[in-house]
């Protein structure tokens, strides 16, 4: 297949039976369904191909890895500087062909191999940045889509590029095809999410842009108009209320106007535009729902235009949309032979579902007129043949829940309606979590139910609770519609591949449930237990087993005591977890280690040896992750105030003490100076022999404005019992600190 990538017809380009178009599309296929067996084969073919005297050659070399990037990414990821090697010095061949298939690659691996493939911006940007100057239109113009893909997943590191990249931007935006400037508005897009606040010089001139292409009105314009839509919405975001909202008008009406010109694109992009809008303004949007929630729905209750055609006949119209099912609700109708969806349409009320859950979200009570019809949107489209319009209704139903709490708020059978909602909304969700199909779904149902048990009174929950534990524990079992396409084929279950965002979806909803229960909780985390443990088999992939160390450890800290029950089968394997060579793997098991310790009783004790000799080297200057140090300060800690007695303080303090102030997790803070202030305040003999390293950490936590106030306060505690006992003595040290820390610390200290 990977020599018919350099064959090609002299024919119509667009001919789909042209070789290497064929041939991409099987290549695509195998990848997605047989990766391990693609990605060798293939490496090879570009490798040598690459350097071929013929250039069709060297354009197939960087195709093949273009079109594996998606089935292969897991594979390409590992192996990403050969690969790089391969298209980089594709971007600077003679040839265009070859050049524009490069830059094809590489929007494929922005989009595909993330987030590996943006660590390596500092090769990758400067060489879209050169390709941006290419002589060759098409060339360009796929090298701004690669160049809007990679920046579509960078974040402060676009700095130092911005000025050269927002120049060539503008400046091709306002001297280019319309093609390319659509290209360049999506890139300017991504560049303004990345660079956030730094992107506020440049708003005002992209706005000032904008205005030209949002009163187009020519057929051939109006994709420009939409993309142009879509950008203001993006910069607004960027630069915030403040900075727009005195411009936004004329912007806004452009956007209604828009309407009348029956573009479903630019229908689409308008809604997304009018969601932003929405979170920008709060309470102030409140004046335009009369205007844009009826367009909204107008675009929920289009007619889809789906052509079915049932005959029996073979013979036509057989692949117009491959792989769309038919939902299988009538097994015993005729086979549906094909169905044709104009896909605008569906992308459109995708867009509309998800403004009017917005529009619910932030205007609250004052979106009580449109509640009733949003929900009998919500309710119909959480039940649509396409998933895409499926996950914005179960997105949307968690937000009309929220306004509709507001609104019940002043009526006298509020109360009914709220519990009648909540009941609607719970029993589409556990629907949802045991039928439908789609993964990414299913992930969304789990993380709304999450929330709501977090935020409502565990007894409004409470009847469907039941329900909800049977479906989360056919997920972990992985035995719910949406797990069953792919492992229909898998013999061995360790091998079978659960998709990531999924299942940490699943395991997020045992802490919720802990943290709405608390010990009470013992009995349901006993029936889901042995399910979840499936998952930490040495023979499971890295990130399967941390999400299980991440799960107890935030059980163990919702549940309480009860998980002292479960200490002798889960503390080796997270012991076990601090030598992993992921960072995040680490950094849960050094969480997890410590809430354990913390809450598991006297059966830790035993471990208390092991675990101090696997957080020690976590405290090293081996160790290369600020947050893994902090997780690891947060659990020794943890274990000096539960059990002071078993740990050597003379040797683990001066360890522990070095590592401070806290650099990354403050979420540690808490735990950490807390421990500090108590062996302090005790005058813990083992932790006054420190006292020059506790006046250095304490002034800069004093100094730092990531700490909270009742942090500040203990350490103000500390201090002033420091200095009860010391007085003078303490002289020395403290003219050691700059004036800046030493004022910060005696602002906390009363005595002082």
């Amino acid at each position: 297949m990977c020599p018919l990538l350099a064959q090609s017809t002299d024919g119509d380009e667009d001919d789909d039976l042209a070789p290497d178009r064929a041939a991409a599309e099987v290549i695509d296929t195998m990848a997605l369904n047989l990766p391990k067996l693609v990605f060798p084969p293939v490496l090879e073919f570009a490798s040598i191909s690459c350097q071929n005297t013929n250039p069709k050659y060297r354009e197939a070399s960087v195709t093949a890895l273009g079109v594996i990037s998606e089935g292969c990414s897991l594979l390409m990821k590992d192996r990403l500087e050969p690969v790089l090697h391969v298209v980089l010095m594709a971007l600077r061949d003679a040839e265009q062909v070859v050049r524009g298939a490069a830059s094809f690659a590489l929007g494929q691996f922005a989009e595909h191999l993330q987030p590996e493939i943006t660590s390596q911006y500092q090769s990758v940007l400067p060489c879209i940045l050169n390709a941006l100057e290419d002589a060759s239109d098409e060339v360009k113009e796929k090298s701004y889509y690669a160049l809007a893909a990679f920046c579509d997943n960078m974040g402060e590191e676009i700095l130092p590029f911005l000025d050269p990249l927002m120049n060539k931007l503008l400046s091709a935006l306002q001297s280019s095809s319309r093609n390319l400037q659509e290209t360049c508005m999506s890139a300017i897009g991504s560049v303004a999410t990345a660079a956030e606040q730094a992107f506020m010089p440049f708003a005002e001139r992209v706005l000032e842009l904008m205005k030209a292409f949002m009163v187009l009105t020519r057929d051939d314009d109006l994709r420009s108009r939409a993309r142009a839509t879509e950008l203001v919405g993006i910069v607004a975001m960027t630069v915030g209320k403040a900075g727009v909202e005195p411009i936004l008008a004329p912007y806004i009406e452009a956007a209604i106007s828009g309407f009348g010109l029956d573009y479903s694109e630019l229908r689409e992009y308008t809604h997304g535009f009018f969601s932003n809008m929405a979170e920008i303004l709060g309470d102030e949007f409140v004046k335009y729902l009369p205007h844009v929630v009826p367009l909204a729905f107008s675009s929920c209750n289009l007619d889809d235009g789906s052509a079915v055609d049932i005959d029996d006949s073979d013979e036509e119209n057989m692949g117009a949309v491959g792989g769309v099912s038919s939902d299988d609700e009538a097994h015993d109708e005729p086979r549906v032979r094909n169905i044709s969806i104009r896909t605008g349409v569906l992308d459109e009320k995708a867009a509309a579902t998800q403004a009017l859950g917005l529009f619910a979200l932030h205007t609250k009570s004052a979106y009580a007129p449109y509640l009733e019809e949003s929900l009998r949107i919500m309710i119909k489209h959480s039940a649509y043949f396409h998933e895409d319009v499926r996950l914005q209704a179960v997105i949307g139903l968690k937000h009309i829940l929220t306004a509709a709490q507001a609104v019940f708020q002043s009526h006298n059978d509020g109360p009914a309606k709220a519990k009648e909602l909540l009941g609607t909304v719970m029993n589409i969700y556990v629907k949802a979590m045991n039928e439908d199909d789609d993964k990414e779904v299913v992930a969304q149902v789990c993380t709304d139910i999450a929330d709501i048990v977090k935020e409502c009174r565990y007894a409004a929950v409470e009847p469907y609770m039941p329900q909800i534990v049977d479906s989360t524990l056919q997920l972990l079992q992985e035995q719910s519609a949406c797990q069953q396409i792919e492992s229909d084929n898998e013999d061995d279950e360790d091998d079978a591949e659960h998709d990531e965002i999924l299942m940490d979806a699943v395991s997020d909803l045992l802490p919720a449930f802990a943290k709405a229960m608390g010990s009470h909780f013992a009995p349901i985390f006993a029936k889901l237990f042995d399910a979840l443990m499936k998952f930490s088999k040495a023979s499971r992939p890295p990130q399967d087993r941390t999400m299980v160390v991440a799960t107890l450890a935030e059980v163990a800290q919702n549940m309480g005591a009860p998980i002292s029950a479960y200490v002798d089968r889960v503390m080796p394997l997270v012991i076990k977890e601090l030598l992993s060579s992921e960072a995040t793997n680490r950094r849960n098991a050094a969480f997890c280690v410590g809430e354990l310790c913390k809450n598991g009783g006297e059966p830790t004790l035993r471990f208390y040896g092991d675990i101090l000799r696997g957080l020690y080297p976590l405290f090293g200057e081996s160790e290369p992750d600020d947050a893994v140090r902090d997780n690891a300060a947060g659990a020794i800690a943890r274990m000096i105030m539960v059990h002071p007695e078993a740990i050597p303080l003379n040797q683990v303090l001066p360890v522990f003490l070095k590592v401070l102030p806290l650099k990354e997790d403050h979420e540690e803070s808490l735990a950490v100076y807390g421990c500090v202030c108590t062996l302090v305040l005790s005058s813990n003999p083992q932790i006054i022999a420190s006292v020059p390293d506790l006046v250095r950490v304490f002034a800069e936590v004093a100094i730092s404005p990531d700490e909270t106030p009742e942090v500040k306060a203990h350490i103000g505690r500390a201090f002033s019992h420091l200095l009860s006992l010391y007085g003078q003595q303490m002289q020395p040290i403290l003219s050691n600190l700059s004036t800046a820390h030493a004022n910060a610390l005696a602002s906390l200290s009363p005595r002082s």
